[in-house]
């Protein structure tokens, strides 16, 4: 029963912290408030996470815990590129719905901290990359298209919550350039431009509503294999 009061109370403290950042993402707290919030006393707060700093730390790894049960709600669609895809619109919707959060995960730099880059996100985004150049679908090494994909759309994303405002065209070209980028797929009826093999896969992944579920998973199947031979 103690141990319970101990983890309702530290969660309680996460809370209220968390409800004062998003209300001002990026500016500062005040742990006098956070305690009044959660109706505790100043060295209670000071037992659980020693410091301000330890309790920003505890919030931004509730912000990884939320974004990560959030990213394992949606299934593959089997195919990588869709799922980097897929993953990215789910980056930026997580960064809008969590201002807060994402502001303290991302948004906050300290030299030396790699945290978000190598929190459980960007782990699943190297696994995904890594499929994709299994695959050969790749043009550049995938530590390279991690960290376009993942700088591009923390900035896009930070720019959203800076203008206070979805920007989902931005958002869906600068997704569509960094995976032309890494994958070197020309997208189908893109101006002036003929559709490569790698590009017709992307799009296919992409709408499985037009061929249908097995028949887009037979032809994306053909596609990597015809692929892979181009390259050799």
């Amino acid at each position: 029963m103690i141990e319970d009061d101990k983890v309702d109370t530290r969660t309680r403290l996460l809370d209220a912290a968390a409800d004062l950042i998003a209300v001002a993402p990026g500016e500062d707290f005040s742990l006098r408030e956070v305690c009044d919030r959660a109706g505790v006393k100043m060295p209670t707060l000071y037992h659980f996470f020693g410091n301000k700093q330890g309790l920003v730390d505890a919030v931004v790894e509730r912000g990884f815990e939320l974004y990560i049960a959030q990213k394992q709600a949606h299934e593959s669609t089997g195919d990588p590129i869709q799922d980097i895809r897929d993953g990215w619109d789910a980056h930026v919707a997580f960064g809008l719905a969590n201002p807060g959060f994402y502001t303290l995960m991302y948004g906050k730099v300290r030299p030396g901290d790699t945290r978000a880059a190598e929190a459980r996100p960007a782990v699943l985004l190297r696994a995904l990359v890594h499929r994709a150049a299994d695959q050969g679908r790749l043009v550049v090494s995938p530590e390279q298209a991690s960290g376009h994909i993942l700088a591009t759309n923390i900035g896009v994303t930070l720019r959203q919550i800076i203008f206070g405002e979805p920007d989902p065209e931005l958002s869906a070209a600068a997704r569509e350039a960094v995976i032309s980028a890494i994958s070197g797929a020309t997208l189908v009826g893109e101006a002036g431009s003929r559709p490569t093999i790698l590009g017709v896969l992307d799009y296919a992944a992409g709408h499985p509503d037009i061929l249908g579920p097995e028949e887009t998973a037979l032809l994306v199947s053909w596609l990597s294999r015809l692929a892979a031979a181009a390259d050799d």
